[in-house]
């Protein structure tokens, strides 16, 4: 973490200045926050941006290989095999905690994938009411800062975002798809998506099929539906056993944002087949010969296919195991354990561990991901989810922040 921000940050800090900072957002994003938000944005030295960079770039181009790809296809389930997937997702994430290397510097450690959206437009809103509260903090540099990427602005990282999600449609003709918008944790990243973007968040309940043709009701108007960024989370569909207007498997005329069968290749499921420095061992469950004696010491066992931390168990021990039926060990693996540094020094003494999305986009026509922003999520407690940190403070969502 970036030595002397920190230090002035935390010298300057206030319970008004993070309360103040809330305030904003919320004003920005026209709704409170499903999840807590930390007091403090994160900090990072040069050296440890471009190990991020370096890593998140070089994992995406991995999974971008053919070969890859035709193995990672393996995972899409016929119930949900969804036509005219492209050639790469238009949105993906890859997420790294920081810990300490061999020599003892801050370096990144892949824990996961998703080839789904992420907190996009909440991202920007939230870097400019930190930017903002950041220019009261004396010992900072002034002027805006920027989560961004790949030499992007706001501007320009705002255009990004608009060509993946919007493409050439007119906004009206987009909508956000999840399950009960308004009740979702991730609805200040809709409203923001709105406010950002002019995309609507609907239900898909509430779409009307018409042939190939999807349609919704707006102002008394049908309205055609030409392009969906898809929001739905698979796994809350199966477990509430949703009835749908349509079937995933059907032919109709709409432009997926990202392509649905993004949500089972580009995922979990793709960690045993990377190899890079930033990328811990991992072994689908059902190529286990032998349970590894250190296993409760040095492993965590995934589900492939979960969010949020569901289902993950990070002390696993052979009787866990034991209870997978061996016909659903596919969708479980073994990944090496990774041991987060309390890196980032709180007013109060004490160590927060820090982990940091880095942020893929892929307007329709390019070639290969763009990395765009980045979203930081805050812990002191065993798990990084939100609901691992309830009773602590410096905890939850944050954004990674160096002067523009």
């Amino acid at each position: 973490m970036h030595p002397e921000f920190r230090a002035a940050f935390n010298a300057a800090f206030t319970d008004a200045l993070a309360s103040s900072y809330a305030e904003d957002l919320v004003r920005r994003t026209g709704r409170g926050a499903g999840f807590r938000l930390a007091e403090t944005p994160v900090f990072l030295t040069g050296e440890l941006t471009a190990a991020l960079e370096d890593g998140a770039r070089a994992i995406v181009a991995q999974l971008s290989r053919p070969e890859a790809l035709v193995r990672m296809k393996r995972a899409i389930p016929e119930r949900w095999a969804t036509p005219g997937m492209d050639a790469l997702p238009s949105l993906a994430q890859v997420d790294f905690a920081i810990v300490k290397g061999k020599d003892g510097r801050l370096v990144p450690r892949l824990i996961e994938l998703q080839g789904f959206p992420s907190l996009s437009a909440f991202e920007v809103l939230q870097a400019d009411a930190w930017s903002d509260a950041l220019a009261r903090v004396d010992g900072l540099p002034k002027g805006p800062w920027s989560p961004y990427f790949s030499g992007l602005s706001r501007t320009g990282f705002l255009d990004l975002l608009r060509r993946t999600i919007v493409g050439d449609e007119d906004p009206e003709e987009v909508v956000l798809l999840d399950l009960e918008p308004e009740e979702q944790k991730t609805a200040i990243d809709f409203h923001s998506t709105r406010r950002l973007l002019g995309v609507d968040a609907v239900d898909p309940r509430a779409l009307v099929k018409e042939g190939r043709r999807l349609v919704r009701m707006k102002d008394g108007r049908r309205v055609p539906v030409r392009r969906i960024y898809n929001r739905i989370v698979f796994d809350e569909l199966i477990k509430k056993e949703t009835k749908l207007p349509f079937d995933f498997r059907e032919e109709l005329d709409v432009r997926w944002v990202p392509h649905p069968n993004w949500y089972w290749t580009w995922s979990k499921y793709s960690l045993p087949l990377l190899s890079h420095e930033t990328v811990p061992a991992a072994r689908y469950l059902s190529e286990v010969e032998t349970v590894p004696k250190d296993l409760t010491e040095r492993y965590v066992l995934k589900p492939l296919f979960s969010f949020a931390g569901g289902g993950v168990n990070v002390d696993p021990t052979p009787e866990d195991i034991a209870r997978i039926p061996e016909s659903e060990r596919g969708s479980w693996c073994l990944q090496e354990k990774i041991a987060y540094a309390p890196c980032l020094r709180a007013v109060d003494g004490g160590a927060v561990k820090v982990e940091i999305r880095m942020m893929f986009f892929r307007p329709d026509g390019d070639a290969v991901p763009t990395l765009g922003l980045n979203l930081c999520r805050l812990s002191r407690g065993k798990m990084l989810g939100v609901d691992f940190n309830k009773d602590f403070t410096w905890v939850g969502s944050s954004v990674a922040l160096k002067p523009a």
